[in-house]
């Protein structure tokens, strides 16, 4: 998606060769004309999937979901990172490793909003190692639904979450795909070849 790359571009920053920073545009402050153009995109790429609902993980992958889940006409689902009063029984479970805040998570759903007929589209902000995706789609499996794909808005192609995904027999979508933070430099993987 050229304009996701161009964004990238110009408002992302590399941290370092493992992290990038796109809180200016992604995953704390969100540009809903841009967000609108990233769920139309996955809704697109879907398009034939005949999802019925949209699952993500808070907070991040929020925005990004919500505009799928608007282009395609079905709810959105959140999965919570943390417990609620309101949400105590009746749950799917799993546990779930973040790379960027180094804690895992108990993140939940309640059974009342997903049931063995849904088609599941799951969108992420990112992908590096899949454990947020694999948590998500396994939250599904709980309650017998069909993972029908995994949309993600940047992937980072050179850790190893996409390769884990589809050795699991799972679709999976990026938007765009990095293939190094090196050198403080954002390359592209472009038809599976590296584009700075």
């Amino acid at each position: 998606m050229k304009l996701l790359q161009d964004t990238v571009r110009r408002e992302g920053i590399v941290l370092n060769d493992q992290v990038l920073k796109v809180d200016a545009f992604l995953n704390h402050q969100i540009d809903p004309a841009f967000m609108l153009a990233v769920g139309k995109q996955f809704a697109d790429l879907f398009a034939e999937e005949a999802i019925t609902k949209v699952v993500t993980i808070e907070s991040s992958g929020i925005a990004p979901a919500m505009m799928t889940a608007m282009q395609l006409q079905v709810p959105l689902l959140f999965a919570r990172k943390h417990k609620s009063l309101t949400l105590t029984s009746d749950i799917y479970t799993e546990t779930v490793y973040s790379y960027t805040k180094q804690v895992s998570n108990e993140i939940t759903v309640s059974k009342k909003f997903l049931h063995p007929t849904d088609n599941v589209l799951i969108i992420d902000d990112f992908l590096a190692n899949g454990e947020a995706a694999f948590g998500l789609a396994r939250i599904v499996e709980q309650a017998e639904a069909r993972v029908a794909g995994i949309g993600i808005v940047i992937e980072k192609s050179f850790q190893p979450g996409r390769q884990k995904l589809l050795d699991a027999g799972y679709r999976v979508e990026s938007l765009v795909r990095i293939a190094s933070l090196e050198k403080g430099q954002v390359t592209f993987v472009e038809n599976n070849v590296m584009q700075p």
